[in-house]
């Protein structure tokens, strides 16, 4: 069990990208490490002074070591945490592993007492859901996002095709791109590109940086090329990642194979 009075790794290197905080770490367990114990210092100052808490969680292996680190973290009332995730599959069987509410309950969701989780639930009717899912979002404000960047540069399913920085929706039905499904084949999620729906449900980058703060953890080699892009290439939707650096309230936490900066 992690000792939460211990102090948290400190970064290699910790710097700001325009308005992003970038903190970089040695390895990818130090930034698991570090990143689930600042999660947890926000929750507990606003458990102290709010009557509950409601976050949003990516579902993706890049995010395995803050979520378990997160787990074994104390002094948290979890009963008065409301969680939901950012995306989902279209047309994935309810029981196959590789559906994201799923693997959310057996990382994070299962193991700690939260006071509510909605799962994003696509069948039978996948625009319902997206309204459905929109209107539970919209009861209060989100307090926290913990989230990931894909290797084409995506914040959830929001892939540069589909990327829009005003989009009007919170919910939508998008068609996931060549990078993106490749992607879970990568992660051994899939074990061939043709078993990737080609089609999800995703929390709008708009929706996601209405949160209050948030929290965006990048681990490995394969990110490299994306982080690089959205720290320094232009802010556009060709890189949707990149809209982050306009964001004075997300910290991006990197490790020594996804921080392009860490061989200089």
């Amino acid at each position: 069990m992690t000792d939460t009075h211990a102090q948290p790794p400190a970064p290699a290197s910790d710097r700001r990208v325009d308005r992003l905080r970038v903190e970089s770490y040695r390895t990818r367990a130090e930034m698991g490490a570090a990143s689930a114990a600042a999660i947890a210092t926000e929750l507990r100052e606003r458990l102290s002074r709010q009557p509950q808490v409601r976050m949003i969680f990516a579902a993706a292996p890049s995010q395995a070591e803050t979520l378990r680190g997160l787990r074994d973290q104390k002094g948290i009332d979890w009963k008065r945490v409301t969680t939901f995730h950012m995306d989902e599959y279209i047309g994935l069987p309810g029981e196959a592993p590789q559906r994201f509410a799923r693997w959310l309950d057996d990382t994070l969701f299962a193991h700690l007492p939260f006071g509510a989780v909605h799962h994003i639930v696509p069948e039978p009717d996948p625009a319902a859901a997206a309204a459905a899912y929109s209107e539970k979002l919209a009861e209060a404000s989100i307090d926290i996002v913990c989230l990931g960047i894909g290797v084409n540069s995506h914040i959830a399913f929001n892939d540069p095709p589909v990327a829009d920085f005003h989009d009007p929706l919170d919910v939508k039905i998008v068609t996931l791109d060549e990078a993106c499904r490749q992607q879970q084949v990568d992660d051994q999620c899939f074990a061939r590109y043709d078993d990737v729906p080609e089609q999800a449900l995703t929390l709008t980058i708009p929706r996601l940086l209405r949160a209050d703060r948030l929290f965006c953890v990048v681990p490995g080699s394969a990110k490299r090329d994306a982080v690089r892009r959205a720290l320094y290439g232009p802010v556009a939707t060709a890189c949707p990642a990149s809209i982050l650096r306009q964001q004075a309230h997300c910290t991006l936490y990197l490790d020594a194979e996804s921080d392009p900066d860490a061989d200089r």
